[in-house]
């Protein structure tokens, strides 16, 4: 009789208030670049740490974006609704002081 290897998947216990494990964006762009090895499936990737595909799946279209990339810089990150209203602060701002010339939208990042 043939003995039969059984995969017990790692679990991982989360106490506190936080339910959700947070990947860091490193950690993120190392496991996404292990599904683009030869040889390799998504999905034994996915089981390898513990993560679900569609989550994966997910990594793997930011960091095609490049929005993982973006992030791995750790630099502050504002929310485009708040950039434009301090893009429209400036030009308010540039109204009220009259004559003003408009400044470039990567110098006015700088201004505020």
């Amino acid at each position: 009789m043939p003995i039969m290897t059984i995969h017990i998947p790692k679990i991982e216990v989360l106490s506190g208030r936080e339910r959700r494990r947070r990947w860091p964006t490193a950690e993120k762009l190392a496991i996404v670049q292990e599904t683009y090895e030869p040889d390799v499936t998504v999905s034994i990737v996915e089981r390898r740490h513990g993560i679900q595909l569609t989550q994966l799946f997910a990594w793997r279209k930011l960091a095609a974006q490049g929005a993982l990339t973006a992030t791995a810089s750790q630099e502050e990150v504002v929310p485009a609704s708040e950039y434009r209203a301090r893009q429209n602060q400036v030009k308010e701002l540039q109204r009220l002081l009259g004559g003003v010339h408009p400044v470039s939208p990567d110098k006015s990042a700088s201004l505020i």
